[in-house]
């Protein structure tokens, strides 16, 4: 079995692929024989050691996993050759692996590969923000940073479906482009030097209800500034670099709420209203009631590209990684 793993953080040049014994299932596994694994923001953090998780070496990258099972151990009621997405701390780059049998999920007949491994943590991060966390009301409206990005276009989708108006702030033209294909009502600059007299322009009377901010970065407190009274700014990542700060004087004077968006917890504390959300979302992908993910893909021999990609802002889509299988996406 090939794995592409590394025995130091810090540099994609320490990962490689190799050879590795093919592992077993015990009681309540699964092995999954991989056909595609998804990367993101956080697989290129976890590389270079910056994330708050660094897993014991030697590390195999790639936690949005869809495949094939292959093996079932004692006690697991899944069929042999059951399609199934998993995301796991790792792992995904490499030909096959054993996850517990309750971390994974079966992807809907008409649902390929891709799409699935594609939409498993992007689809639910946006609904998880938009839905519990933001508290979304039909009527209002939301603005959406990256809107062209995995969370950003899984967020477009699921406001303007829930009856908000919704804003998408994309650095190019054809990113705009994209966000309105998917529903948002109209488009703006995320780069523009003034970036609130843009949201003012576009955002109906009363101005902005939620933003859903997976990038932060240097407009972080002129979106909070655009707030309208009681609105939430949902804190997602930062994968536009650095983590910003603001005044704490800023939400009592808009009696606003900065709200920060956890799946992991969600995942670990309420683990079975996740499934159910995650199932939902699946089927609703599967169905055509949600576009699928437009995705960039890589063939496993080149997984370091892959990794290297997820950090470039200009890359079109989820990166995903192809284990020598080929699906209409």
């Amino acid at each position: 079995m090939r794995s592409f793993e590394g025995t130091a953080y810090g540099s994609i040049d320490a990962f490689r692929l190799v050879e590795r014994d093919v592992s077993h299932p015990a009681s309540g596994q699964v092995r999954i024989r991989v056909e595609a694994t998804a990367l993101g923001f956080v697989d290129s953090l976890m590389v270079q050691g910056r994330y708050q998780i660094k897993p014991p070496l030697p590390y195999v990258p790639g936690g949005e996993i869809a495949g094939v099972v292959d093996a079932v151990g004692s006690g697991v009621q899944l069929a042999m050759g059951s399609r199934v997405v998993t995301w796991q701390l790792g792992g995904g780059l490499s030909e096959s692996l054993v996850v517990a049998a309750d971390t994974v999920d079966l992807i809907p007949a008409q649902l390929d590969f891709v799409s699935a491994a594609a939409m498993l943590v992007d689809y639910q991060t946006a609904d998880y923000a938009l839905s519990e966390r933001g508290h979304l009301r039909p009527g209002e409206t939301v603005l959406i940073i990256g809107a062209a990005g995995g969370v950003g276009s899984a967020a477009v989708q699921l406001a303007a479906k829930a009856g908000a108006h919704v804003i998408a702030a994309a650095s190019t033209a054809e990113k705009r482009e994209r966000a309105r294909a998917l529903g948002a009502h109209s488009a703006i600059n995320s780069a523009s030097d003034d970036i609130r007299a843009e949201i003012r322009a576009n955002a109906p009377v009363g101005g902005v209800d939620v933003v859903v901010d997976p990038v932060g970065g240097s407009t972080f407190e002129a979106l909070f500034r655009s707030l309208a009274k009681e609105g939430r700014h949902l804190v997602i990542g930062f994968a536009g670099g650095g983590i910003p700060v603001l005044p704490a004087n800023l939400p009592l004077l808009k009696s606003a709420a900065l709200v920060g968006v956890d799946i992991r917890h969600f995942l670990a504390s309420r683990p079975e209203a996740a499934r159910l959300a995650r199932k939902a979302l699946l089927e609703r992908v599967a169905s055509g009631a949600l576009a699928k993910p437009q995705v960039t893909t890589y063939p496993f021999e080149q997984a370091g590209a892959a990794l290297a990609a997820t950090s470039r802002r200009e890359k079109v889509g989820k990166v995903v990684v192809l284990h020598d299988v080929t699906v209409d996406t």
